[in-house]
């Protein structure tokens, strides 16, 4: 199965690629942790990447697509993957339909985890982010068992500098809006679009996602 998730900063899309990639063993390809990964090694794409994540812009498409239809032609790949953070422009979207073609390839589903802005920016700024396992906790509604480190590998938390402060957590979704919710009508063009209530507790979003994949399978 070939999956796009979709959804805005905060939408819980982390939480729910982890339980979906566990559960049917599909490959996770998020471009967010590729970038955070490019900037951390100070690469040449992570600190360009990174000037554009930092302003709560999107990170330029020729250099996204390149490292999307790269990652795609690797093995783990072959049986399915979860695509998350890409596409977000209708551009990239006709560049991922471009490149799983030339693969003989093509998308199956798009699921798109929807949640009103005031909750979104109330979770995302008390955000907390494991730099090692990449688990997402939050001070209030997911804290960790011990204040400031990792329930799964003991690691240091760390708020990413593009959460901590509201004006940028607002610029970052209305980005988002701007440019990427063109895609719910493209996706809903084609039949692939289906949208689920991201306000409910997780096991309850994953329940309703299972749903879909299981189809699929």
């Amino acid at each position: 199965m070939n999956v796009v998730l979709m959804g805005p900063p905060g939408a819980g899309k982390g939480t729910q690629a982890e339980m979906i990639v566990q559960t049917f063993g599909i490959s996770h390809i998020s471009t967010g942790d590729m970038f955070r990964e490019a900037v951390a090694k100070g690469t040449e794409l992570g600190k360009k990447a990174k000037e554009y994540m930092d302003a709560g812009k999107l990170v330029p498409d020729e250099v996204t697509i390149g490292i999307i239809a790269e990652r795609l032609k690797q093995a783990d790949c072959a049986q399915g993957f979860l695509m998350d953070g890409f596409p977000r422009t209708v551009k990239q979207a006709d560049a991922l339909a471009d490149i799983l073609n030339q693969m003989g390839r093509r998308l199956d589903l798009v699921i798109n985890i929807d949640v009103p802005t005031d909750v979104l920016i109330e979770r995302m700024t008390g955000r907390l982010t494991c730099p090692n396992c990449k688990t997402v906790y939050h001070k209030v509604f997911n804290p960790p068992q011990i204040e400031g480190v990792c329930d799964k590998c003991g690691t240091l938390l760390q708020q990413r500098s593009d959460d901590t402060a509201t004006d940028t957590v607002i610029k970052r979704l209305q980005v988002y809006a701007e440019e990427t919710n063109p895609l719910l009508q493209y996706y809903e063009q084609r039949g692939l679009l289906v949208n689920v209530d991201g306000q409910r507790d997780r096991s309850e979003v994953f329940s309703e996602i299972s749903v879909y994949l299981e189809k699929l399978k």
